[in-house]
């Protein structure tokens, strides 16, 4: 049915609590999101022109940095607009997409990371048949279905989200349009969302994460049978940079969306908020870079090769 209560905008909150702040948050999520802009289209440059770089391992890790460009444009640019008007404000419609599209970057990412999880899982527990197992083929299957159930996870989401009354309400204690501050600012059952959230959730959220925990289980138990030394440290360094960043996009993820809405609570949500969708696109190439030979050494070549042609 037709949303006969729903606002023409939506008043952002954000950090307007923090007025005496406001420019020196400006300046740290600034400088946070060029860094994520210049250490993420890096690592799909490098991706992309060193030729020892494109194998599986790598081809999942441009889709990581292209999905962290896009999920953190879609409201970072904004919310640093909104530290500097006094108009903090989006029209509904733009609320929707919004929404979607944050939704359908971070539903896309838990799916990415749990096919990069098993990436890892094939190289160190049947090396001998790794390329015959992740062909060009699968590898584009299995981002292509990422992408996919992370769209789909959107539409569901965005559709039941926005199908609730707000009663003019339309003040937003956030800094974008997510679902938590959408079903606490409705004034109707929100009882079916949570339903909705959960359900979707177990799928797009604890199966992936399942799925990663027991890849690394055989992976540290193949790892354990390794007789040198350094053999053991090589194999640990290749997941290393990969479970990190599970670790800390899985527990700010599910820790905002895989709970009951009785258990919000907005001010700390949006810490956790800025974890997951400003901070850890960030770390990502930083991660990856520190903790990875091939990227650092694939970073030099371009760049030095750039002052050469200088």
């Amino acid at each position: 049915m037709a949303n006969e209560t729903a606002p023409t905008e939506f008043i952002i909150m954000g950090f307007s609590n923090l007025q005496q702040l406001q420019f020196l948050l400006f300046g740290i999520f600034l400088v946070t999101y060029l860094c994520t802009l210049v250490g993420n289209i890096s690592i799909i440059i490098i991706v992309c022109m060193d030729a020892q770089l494109r194998t599986p391992m790598y081809f999942f890790l441009g889709n990581l940095s292209f999905l962290d460009l896009c999920y953190t444009t879609t409201n970072v640019p904004q919310m640093l607009v909104h530290l500097l008007v006094e108009r903090k404000r989006i029209s509904y419609a733009g609320c929707i997409v919004q929404l979607y599209f944050f939704l359908a970057f971070v539903g896309t990412e838990c799916i990415l990371l749990a096919v990069m999880a098993y990436d890892r899982y094939v190289a160190i527990c049947n090396p001998l048949h790794y390329l015959v197992i992740m062909r060009k083929t699968l590898c584009l299957q299995l981002a292509g279905a990422s992408w996919a159930s992370g769209f789909l996870n959107s539409v569901v989401h965005t559709y039941f989200t926005f199908r609730l009354p707000f009663c003019g309400a339309n003040q937003i204690n956030y800094f974008f349009c997510d679902i938590p501050p959408l079903l606490k600012l409705s004034c109707g059952d929100t009882s079916l969302n949570e339903i909705i959230l959960l359900a979707v959730g177990v799928f797009i959220g604890w199966t992936p994460f399942l799925c990663i925990v027991l890849s690394y289980v055989y992976i540290i138990s193949t790892i354990m049978k390794i007789r040198s030394t350094e053999g053991r440290l090589k194999a640990f360094s290749t997941c290393g940079s990969h479970l990190t960043i599970v670790l800390l996009y899985y527990g700010s993820s599910i820790f905002t969306y895989v709970r009951p809405i009785s258990s919000y609570s907005l001010d700390n949500d949006r810490l956790i908020s800025v974890l997951y969708s400003i901070v850890t696109p960030m770390l990502n190439p930083l991660i990856y870079t520190l903790r990875n030979k091939d990227v650092k050494g694939a970073l030099r070549k371009v760049f030095m090769g750039k002052l050469y042609l200088q």
